[in-house]
């Protein structure tokens, strides 16, 4: 049950940036009583796959499949457009995490096994990218115009 929980501290603002951000890159208006609860869906999804006896990683695959089909389905996206943007806030949000985490250990000159190997603060350490996934999400739906009447929900 706590290794649940902090995955979800994690996951939920993780989805949460990246389906908005998605949205956002679509040109779709940002509706956080949509967003939040599919990304918290999304989240625990995920942590179930994680769970399975599958290779790792597949959560990742699965979640940003799940949320293609989600931005097709819930909003006047097309399909292919919705992999565009879904992929671009994946990869976004992949390469926040490396920066992070090399800048991160570069400063504390620490070994990463020793954060890992704590899964509190291995979870914490992912709320930075997580929270600027949302910042990048406010941002491009400001820069990038959203159309009205784009959702189907």
């Amino acid at each position: 049950m706590v290794n649940f929980l902090l995955f979800l501290l994690q996951a939920i603002p993780e989805m949460t940036g990246v389906i908005a951000f998605s949205v956002a890159l679509a040109g779709v208006p940002l509706r956080w009583g949509i967003i939040t609860p599919v990304a918290t869906v999304l989240a625990a999804i995920a942590f179930v796959i994680r769970t399975l006896p599958f290779t790792f990683g597949l959560h990742t695959v699965a979640c940003l499949m799940l949320t293609v089909v989600f931005v097709a389905k819930a909003t006047r996206v097309l399909l292919s457009k919705s992999f565009v943007a879904v992929f671009s806030s994946v990869a976004t949000l992949a390469v926040l995490e490396l920066v992070i985490h090399e800048v991160f250990f570069a400063v504390t000159k620490t070994d990463p096994q020793v954060y890992i190997a704590n899964p509190l603060f291995w979870r914490l350490l992912g709320l930075p990218q997580a929270l600027l996934m949302i910042v990048f999400a406010l941002l491009a739906a400001r820069i990038k115009k959203p159309a009205e009447g784009m959702w189907r929900i």
